[in-house]
Order: structure tokens, then C-alpha cells, then sequence
């Protein structure tokens, strides 16, 4: 079977490097792919964007399943167009991606159905958030309601500083964005990640991760689209994730099934484990990054079958096999990054990976013989290990080996679960 997969970040090397393991896969195209992704796949020049152009790549190359790695076109409609011409496609339709597309609209499915998240309040401009924060102690949080990359959400301590994100997403600062936002309690507790593939009808637990959303060590400084995670998420126990599936998961496709919006493809689920019990955080509609890469790691099943089956809309008998093994994967971004970045800053080496090591590419390209970081995300290291602890030591050693003088990345990536294992 020939496949597209659409995207260009360390997600997609990470399931075109699973994909290319499967004995069914005949040629795997990517659009438009990096160097790390083109080791696996024939590199396409297609935009996304480009629905129609899309369509025609998929008819001139006879695709059987085309795998849509990014949210932006999720949210945008591709799996619709792409459906209605028949094609299989691993993704939800628009519809179903405003789990993603709007915060505001998943707050309000939550609350009719009775969906444990926090209380909130949806607003459209700045005077009225503002008035509903005026005797509010912090720390306050504010959402864009829209997708932006991972940087639309702001942990306000003080007023003043809820007062600024309100601004900044009403100025403009994400784009459309920012044009309604959410305003939330603030949850106290342990995050974690929680991952099904879905059909439509069902919902199949496909691993739990942890993220390590703030830039610097101790988890300080501005959130990012992630800077390490690990897998298994040790902080999710079997009743917890009974839990969330019976309780988050479950109601949430009865939910969109009764809106019409039947969901299919990867539900993500950011939880806040509380005292109270798991809450849901929000919600993304496609394959966590870095998340995607210590999944795929430990995913010992042949994933092209699992994807076409949740594509067909029937994932009956369908039970993933997974490694006993923890995975951990390091970010190594951009100096400045969330912030301003060079661009095009050379990476002069990367060392040999075995069985239990890998580097995913996220943000690279090739000029001549150069290999150069495009990104503010540019490299996944990521290692297999006994321990989260162990993970961790191999990932970090195989991170000693990469020559880049234009990197940073945090030194504790896994911290907590290693303080758990450690007692």
C-alpha cells in the first residue's frame, strides 16, 4: 500500500520511521517532509494547504491512506475533502477537529456532558475578560481559543499579568486565533498525556506520555510546543486511566457522535491528575509532538494496519503491543526559541543511533552538503531504557554526541519520574 504522510516536524519522522517497519507499506510519500523523514519516504513538494493539489497527488499516485500528521490542516477540512473523494484518511474532519480548533467549543461540550474539566468562561473582548478577573487572585489562566502552536496559553500569577495575555490575544498577537479566548481556574496537580485511536464508534488506549511544556530547567520559564517527554507516563495508574477513559474519553465520543461529528483519528487527551481526580486540560486531535516520538518507540505493533483500520472506521480486534521499556526524548531547539531565533545555524555532526536510540529531526533541511536548523524545535533525541531513569542517561549521552553550536535544550527532562523511582 502507498501512503502520504502530511507534515514536516519530529512527529512525522517518528511515524515515518514506524511506518517504513511495515511489511505492508509499499512507497511512503511525505509533504514536504525534512532530511531526517526523507531517509524513510519519497519527499513531495506539496502544500498542505492546497486541497486540490493534495487530491491530485493522491489520484496520480493511487494513495491507499494518507496519514495527516499536523493540526492545521485536520482543522482546516483536508480529511473532508480527501474522504469525498475516497480516500482513506488517518484524521478527523473538521467538524470533529474543533476539539482542537476551539477551546471554547470543547469547554462547552464538556460541560453538557458532564466532562470534568475546570470552570470557565468564554469571552470575545478585552473589557469583559477583564471585568471578570477584576477581584480574581491569580494564578489565572488564559487561552486563545484558536490554534497557536503550542504558545496561546498564559499562567497568570498576578492580575496584571492575566491583564497582558488578555491584550495580547485581542491585539493580535496570535492571529485569529486570539479573536474569543478562555478564561480557567487554575488546576493544582500532576500533568500527563493520554493517547487512543479512534474510529468513530470506539476508542482504543494508545499509551500515556508526560510532556515538559516550559523552556527552562525546573520547569520555569514560557510554555513551548514541548521540550521532552517520556513514556510511560508513571504519574497515570491503571484506575486513573480506567478512569479517564470511563469518565473523559467515553463521553467525549457519545458527545460528538450525537453533535454529528463522529471522531476519528488520534485523541489526545492533557489531563491534570488533581485530587479530586483526572480533569481534562484540553484536548488535540492529532499525535502529540514531542509525544508522537517515545510512543513510536515503545510501539512494538506494525502501525500502518492500526491507522487504516481507524480509517475504514472499524478497529474490532485491533490490540497494540507495547515494549515493556520506557522512552525519553529531548528537545534540542534554537537559541531564543519560543522567542525570536537565527535561522539556518549549521549542524555539523550527528552520532550513530542503534536499536534503542534514535534522533528525529523537527526543524531541518539541507543546504548543499549542510545540513542547517530551520526551526525553533529542530532535533529529538530519544532513547529506549529499563527506567525512566535509564531512558533518560541513554538520551543524554547520545545528545553529547550532536554538534550544534546554536542549541539548547533542558538538562531534566523525566526529573519527577525519576525522583518516583528513586523513592
Amino acid at each position: 500500500m502507498d501512503i502520504l504522510l502530511i507534515g514536516s516536524g519530529g512527529r512525522e519522522h517518528a511515524l515515518a520511521w514506524k511506518l517504513a517497519q511495515s511489511p505492508q507499506l509499499g512507497t511512503l510519500y511525505a509533504a514536504p517532509g525534512n532530511p531526517g523523514i526523507g531517509q524513510f519516504a519519497r519527499l513531495a513538494d506539496l502544500d498542505a494547504g492546497d486541497q486540490d493539489a493534495v487530491a491530485a497527488f493522491c489520484r496520480d499516485k493511487g494513495i491507499g491512506l494518507v496519514v495527516v500528521g499536523p493540526e492545521v490542516p485536520l482543522v482546516s477540512g483536508l480529511a473532508d475533502r480527501l474522504e469525498a473523494e475516497g480516500f482513506a484518511v488517518f484524521g478527523p474532519s473538521a467538524s470533529a477537529a474543533r476539539l482542537e480548533g476551539s477551546k471554547g467549543f470543547t469547554k462547552d461540550l464538556c460541560s453538557l456532558n458532564d466532562i470534568p474539566t475546570a470552570r470557565y468562561q468564554r469571552f470575545n473582548n478585552a473589557p469583559d475578560a477583564r471585568a471578570a478577573i477584576a477581584d480574581r487572585p491569580g494564578p489565572i489562566v488564559i487561552k486563545a481559543d484558536g490554534l497557536a502552536a503550542g504558545k496561546g496559553v498564559t499562567i497568570a500569577e498576578t492580575r496584571a499579568e492575566a491583564n497582558a495575555a488578555i491584550d495580547a490575544c485581542f491585539d493580535g498577537e496570535f492571529g485569529g486565533a486570539g479573536a474569543e479566548l478562555v478564561i480557567e481556574e487554575f488546576l493544582e496537580g500532576e500533568e500527563a498525556s493520554l493517547f487512543c485511536i479512534c474510529d468513530g464508534h470506539r476508542a482504543l488506549l494508545f499509551g500515556t506520555a508526560q510532556d515538559h511544556k516550559r523552556a527552562f530547567d525546573g520547569d520555569r520559564g514560557p510554555n513551548t510546543g514541548g521540550m521532552g517527554a517520556y513514556s510511560p507516563a508513571i504519574g497515570l495508574s491503571e484506575a486513573q486511566i480506567a478512569r479517564v477513559m470511563r469518565e473523559i474519553i467515553e463521553p467525549t465520543m457519545r458527545g460528538m457522535a450525537n453533535q454529528g461529528a463522529p471522531f476519528k483519528g488520534v485523541l489526545y487527551a492533557g489531563l491534570m491528575l488533581t485530587d479530586a481526580g483526572p480533569q481534562l486540560i484540553e484536548y488535540n486531535v492529532r499525535f502529540g509532538d514531542p509525544e508522537c516520538q517515545v510512543l513510536m518507540m515503545r510501539l512494538k505493533s506494525d502501525l500502518l494496519p492500526i491507522l487504516l483500520a481507524a480509517a475504514k472506521g472499524d478497529l474490532s480486534g485491533v490490540t497494540p503491543e507495547w515494549s515493556s521499556a520506557r522512552a525519553l526524548t529531548i528537545v534540542m531547539a534554537s537559541n531564543g526559541y519560543p522567542g525570536a531565533y537565527e535561522k539556518g545555524t549549521v549542524i555539523a555532526s550527528l552520532p550513530e543511533t542503534g536499536d534503542e536510540t534514535m534522533i528525529f529531526h523537527a526543524g531541518t533541511a539541507r543546504d548543499g552538503d549542510r545540513l542547517t536548523a530551520t526551526g525553533g524545535r529542530v532535533l529529538n533525541v530519544t532513547a529506549l531504557g529499563d527506567t525512566v531513569h535509564a531512558a533518560a542517561r541513554n538520551a543524554y549521552d547520545l545528545l553529547a554526541g550532536v554538534e550544534w553550536d546554536n542549541g539548547f535544550w533542558r538538562s531534566d527532562i523525566g526529573h519527577k519520574a525519576i525522583m518516583r523511582e528513586e523513592g
